[in-house]
C-alpha cells in the first residue's frame, strides 16, 4: 500500500532515513563515489527539506519511499528509494507510476549518477528523456531526466 508519509513526525523521518542509507549505500558502492549527500541526511535534515513524501507498505513495514517537490506543472522527483531488501519486487515502479496518476502536472523530472545504470536504465524504460549531464566533480557526474505527460 502507498501512503502518504508525514514527515514531520520524527518516528516517521527516521523510517526513511532507515531506508535511504542503505538504498543510497547501494547506489555509492555501484557508482564508486560514497560522498553522496543523501548519506549524510539526518532526521532533522529530512523534516527540514520541504519534500512531499510517499512511502509503500508492506503490512506496517516502509520498504520504500519516493519525495517530490510539485507546483502546476511539475513534478521534480528527489528521491526514489527501495531498502535493498526489497530491490526487485516493482516497488520503484509503483511509487513512480503512483506520483505520475496522482498529480496534475505537463512534466516530471529527476536526476541520478550517470553511473547508477539500474537507475539510468529505469528511467528510459519509464520513458524519461536525457536532458543534459552534470559533472559535480571528478568522481561523480549526473544525468537529469524529464518525462512530458
Amino acid at each position: 500500500m502507498i501512503k502518504l508519509i508525514d514527515i514531520s513526525n520524527k518516528d516517521n523521518a527516521k523510517d526513511v532515513l532507515s531506508i535511504q542509507i542503505p538504498s543510497y549505500e547501494v547506489e555509492a558502492k555501484i557508482i564508486d563515489y560514497y560522498e553522496l549527500p543523501p548519506l549524510k541526511d539526518t532526521i532533522d535534515k529530512l523534516q527540514k527539506c520541504e519534500e512531499i513524501f510517499f512511502g509503500f507498505y508492506e503490512n506496517t513495514e516502509l520498504c520504500g519511499a519516493i519525495s517530490l517537490k510539485a507546483d502546476e506543472n511539475v513534478a521534480d522527483i528527489h528521491r526514489l528509494i527501495v531498502h535493498p531488501n526489497h530491490f526487485r519486487k516493482g516497488i520503484a515502479q509503483l511509487l513512480l507510476n503512483f506520483v505520475i496518476s496522482k498529480f496534475n502536472v505537463k512534466k516530471v523530472k529527476v536526476a541520478t549518477g550517470s553511473k547508477n545504470t539500474p537507475a539510468v536504465n529505469f528511467y528510459i524504460k519509464n520513458g524519461f528523456n536525457k536532458i543534459k549531464g552534470f559533472k559535480v566533480n571528478e568522481r561523480l557526474s549526473l544525468i537529469f531526466f524529464e518525462k512530458e505527460l
